[in-house]
């Protein structure tokens, strides 16, 4: 709703706008910005992304192509779209010893704790609620990885950071182990400067990539990508890339923890992102042990419910086939060699015949 200029003075909306800043980092985000809703130069990459099919089996970013690149007909009125930034970090060494332990699961450090999503939902909706204490009622739509969003472009126009190589969004005084939300609005807000590329010559997280699914500066090949399989895919994992997955169970970070920005990380202790359920150093055996109550019940509150349980068994069947043979990989494997799902079936026979026992 706008404010009749015959009956309400207009807000002075520079002032809102560092008002809005203001109450952002006293709701726990760490960057805030604002931007405007032109994305034509990231439609069209999008639309060459998506017909040269790298989505994958994810056809639902198929389905709302157009709309993740244009705000104004996601939610009709918006004008602009206030980004916010919530850091995640942890130390990277710890990820490191974990990748380097084939014993052990690796989950993507995003997914140690509880989901994000509702955390910054909450105060996304508690931040837009402020804001219309100061200015009245006014349109907006909250988002959180929620609905067909551009939000690393937005974010990038908002000045919390470039795109980088591997497709993440980087802050030069953050690093990249931030989480991203929205809110749409229709309130004329002054916008701020898009951020500039700082990756220059580097191309350390093209070079690491486990499965080389960083097919070019910017471009993703998804059907490539560890967290791709390991999240959204359904099904059978390709052979060939199963020894590339190592011991990654849920996500993959190796893009992350070699960027050299990510030196600039905050370390977060946000009580909802502690590790949960031990899962920065509990064993692949002992996940694997996990009955589906258990994986219910462990997962409730978690990211890691996002995979369902038979992808969660054939996601860790693959690490255990990559990991050192001993008698408790090899037990942990037999003990699900007669699943009633057909996928894990496979894959724990796969594992099995790594450590010649097929």
């Amino acid at each position: 709703m706008r404010p009749d200029p015959d009956i309400t003075p207009v807000p002075d909306y520079a002032a809102l706008a560092l008002r809005v800043r203001e109450l952002a980092r006293e709701f726990g985000f760490q960057r805030c910005g604002i931007t405007g809703v032109e994305l034509g130069t990231d439609e069209a990459h999008l639309r060459d992304w998506l017909e040269q099919g790298l989505y994958g089996t994810m056809d639902w970013m198929a389905r709302h192509g157009d709309k993740r690149a244009r705000p104004h007909e996601l939610v009709p009125g918006t004008l602009r779209v206030i980004c916010v930034g919530l850091d995640y970090g942890r130390e990277v060494d710890e990820a490191w010893h974990n990748l380097a332990d084939g014993e052990r699961a690796y989950v993507a450090r995003y997914a140690l704790g509880r989901d994000y999503h509702k955390l910054m939902r909450q105060r996304l909706q508690r931040l837009a609620d402020r804001i219309a204490l100061e200015v009245g009622p006014f349109g907006h739509r909250v988002f959180v990885d929620s609905a067909p969003v551009l939000e690393r472009a937005l974010a990038r126009n908002a000045g919390l950071g470039w795109i980088g190589k591997h497709t993440c969004l980087i802050d030069k005084d953050g690093g990249s182990w931030f989480f991203l939300g929205e809110i749409y609005v229709d309130l004329p807000l002054p916008v701020d400067v898009p951020a500039g590329a700082h990756c220059g010559t580097c191309t350390r997280c093209i070079d690491i990539c486990p499965t080389q699914a960083i097919v070019a500066p910017n471009r993703l090949d998804a059907r490539r990508c560890i967290s791709y399989l390991t999240i959204e895919h359904e099904g059978s994992i390709d052979e060939a890339l199963r020894p590339l997955i190592g011991n990654r169970i849920f996500g993959c970070d190796d893009c992350q923890l070699v960027c050299p920005w990510n030196k600039f990380a905050k370390r977060s202790d946000e009580p909802d992102f502690r590790v949960r359920n031990d899962l920065d150093r509990a064993t692949l055996a002992q996940l694997f042990a996990w009955t589906e109550e258990e994986f219910l019940q462990r997962s409730e509150g978690s990211a890691i419910r996002r995979s369902g349980y038979e992808r969660w068994l054939r996601n860790i069947a693959v690490a255990l086939g990559n990991a050192p043979g001993s008698p408790e990989v090899v037990a942990a494997l037999r003990s699900r060699r007669d699943s009633d799902n057909p996928v894990v079936r496979e894959h724990v026979e796969w594992a099995l015949a790594r450590h010649g026992q097929g």
